[in-house]
């Protein structure tokens, strides 16, 4: 039996799509994050990282979304309904399976963390300061790179409703926390594309059924 540990508004979601789209049958664990937004210490009992997801199968321990994807789609999915077959598509979900959390989500999480300066648990006497710092950081760079990305992914999106071709594939499902991520802090009227996207995957019976399974999934804003 696979066992995802799961933390709840996580990445971990992207993995109970995929297995939801699979068909496979899986157990989860569940954790709650702490009031810190962290996860809790228990995590550190399955992987020395202490994050998830983490996925177990037959004695295996799998960390790393990308990772974790790539191996149920070589391992389960043996008619390729996941994976592209021609050679562009190919490539195609490649770039977007590693550009998820190589390239947009470091950008996302940056932005959270200078947002949040001016907030608790900075300190009071220091909150005003961080404010300031991570506006200007934010005006300065954050928020023209996000704008970068965001527009050659609402570029890519305009001729293909999935990433890596017609169909959906683990590109998607790894694209979906950023996304997500991205739409809920703004910017949703002016990405007609990636919002069309994200309408797709929520009609997707799988989709429903995770969300079912591993709880809401709202990302807050700034």
């Amino acid at each position: 039996m696979l066992i995802v540990h799961h933390l709840n508004q996580s990445r971990s979601q992207r993995v109970l799509w995929a297995l939801e789209e699979l068909q496979m049958p899986y157990q989860i664990i569940r954790y709650q994050r702490e009031p810190n937004m962290l996860a809790p210490p228990a995590l550190k009992k399955v992987h020395p990282l202490g994050k998830s997801p983490v996925l177990e199968d037959n004695g295996h321990i799998i960390a790393e979304s990308g990772a974790i994807l790539e191996y149920l789609q070589e391992r389960y999915d043996r008619d390729n309904h996941f994976r592209p077959q021609e050679e562009v598509e190919k490539l195609q979900y490649r770039f977007w399976l590693h550009y998820a959390e190589g390239s947009l989500m470091p950008l996302l999480l940056m932005k959270l963390v200078f947002s949040s300066l001016g907030k608790p648990p900075v300190p009071f006497g220091l909150r005003s300061l961080g404010k300031v710092l991570g506006q200007g950081v934010q005006k300065a760079y954050l928020d023209k790179q996000i704008a970068t990305h965001a527009g050659y992914i609402e570029s890519q999106l305009a001729g293909r409703p999935w990433f890596a071709g017609e169909n959906l594939s683990m590109a998607d499902i790894q694209m979906s926390f950023p996304l997500f991520a991205l739409l809920s802090r703004g910017g949703i009227k002016t990405l007609p594309n990636i919002a069309a996207w994200k309408k797709r995957v929520e009609t997707r019976p799988a989709w429903q059924r995770a969300i079912e399974q591993g709880g809401p999934f709202d990302i807050p804003g700034e």
